[in-house]
């Protein structure tokens, strides 16, 4: 069973934002089983660094749809986005320079901010778009 689940209570009801969302728990249960199974720190690292690209691409193509659309919550989304890009990046560091290792508490970490940004934040561009019957 995987760490994180998708479900249809994860929608946000913007397609390109949900398949990205469902890419994004992919990617952290691929890097879970990455460790779970032991593999080597380069390919843990190749993995972490991966879903850090992403996540950077993902926040980048909703942030730019908010501002097409002139969503009254992008700054907010923005600093929350940042918060958790700067958190990975020094995660992904220390790790580099063996201060620090993957563990079930950063893992929960993620998990836990995915779900509460999804399920709080981004749901309220979703509502937005839809009530103004923008299409993304």
């Amino acid at each position: 069973m995987a760490f994180i689940e998708w479900n249809s209570t994860l929608s946000v009801d913007v397609n390109q934002f949900d398949e990205q969302h469902k890419k994004l728990i992919s990617l952290i249960n691929e890097l879970l089983s990455a460790m779970s199974k032991g593999e080597g720190a380069r390919m843990i690292n190749e993995v972490l660094k991966g879903l850090i690209e992403y996540t950077i691409t993902h926040f980048s193509a909703e942030e730019e749809a908010m501002k097409k659309y002139q969503y009254p919550g992008l700054g907010l989304h923005h600093i929350e986005h940042k918060n958790l890009t700067t958190k990975v990046i020094e995660l992904q560091n220390k790790l580099d320079k063996g201060e620090a290792v993957l563990s079930m508490e950063v893992f929960q970490f993620l998990k836990d901010w995915l779900v509460n940004h999804i399920m709080k934040t981004d749901k309220s561009y979703g509502v937005f778009f839809k009530s103004k019957g923008i299409v993304v």
